[in-house]
């Protein structure tokens, strides 16, 4: 399996990483939106050049979280775009194809299902044989879950956008807070009070 891969987002898998994967529907961010984050992020990336080269790995993390808070922000309000997952019939599609995973192809620590996206945590498994690699998790979750999806809205087309954001965690700190921010998703978005109180929201006991 290859450790490192790239589209539009940098991708790195090392192996037994728990990652923090976000993947959202088709056109569900605007396209000025998306023009504006990404000249930001270019913009950052040419400010790494003038800082010392020992400072530039941990810059370079706090501009990446920097961007995918500003993108995911986009998507909670939900202003544009479709809302197919606030579906319950939609939203329990993509429940139960993370939960059948589970045990399978990896280990699911906790996931949160939004009107437009969906935040997942997880480690891909390995067995003697094979390891499952992140891109065929993804793309079978994805033209799963797509499918199923569609068949119920009587429509055709892309139902996910074709990249996802991807995350190596790389500590129990950054661990704890990933978890608390999936979790947390619906409470700052203010669609409850407490997080368990989200139906489409799962944390590993």
């Amino acid at each position: 399996m290859k450790e490192f891969y790239r589209r539009h987002l940098p991708h790195w898998q090392p192996q037994g990483a728990v990652f923090f994967i976000t993947f959202r529907l088709k056109n569900s961010l605007p396209y000025e939106v998306i023009t504006s984050l990404r000249e930001e992020r270019e913009r950052a990336k040419s400010a790494l050049e003038n800082i010392p080269e020992s400072k530039r790995a941990k810059q370079n993390y706090l501009d990446e979280h920097r961007y995918f808070g500003k993108w995911d922000a986009y998507l909670d309000k939900a202003e544009s775009g479709p809302r197919w997952l606030s579906q319950p019939e939609i939203a329990e599609i993509v429940k139960e194809a993370l939960c059948y995973r589970d045990g399978k192809v990896f280990d699911l620590h906790a996931y949160c299902i939004m009107s437009n996206h969906v935040h997942v945590v997880f480690e891909p498994l390995s067995t003697s044989e094979r390891r499952s690699d992140l891109p065929k998790i993804m793309q079978s979750l994805k033209s799963h879950t797509a499918r199923e999806a569609n068949i119920l809205l009587n429509r055709q087309g892309a139902f996910w956008q074709a990249e996802s954001y991807d995350h190596v965690i790389r500590d129990n700190g950054e661990y704890t807070r990933i978890l608390n921010y999936v979790l947390e998703n619906p409470v700052k978005a203010g669609l409850v009070l407490q997080w368990d109180q989200w139906q489409w929201t799962y944390c590993k006991p």
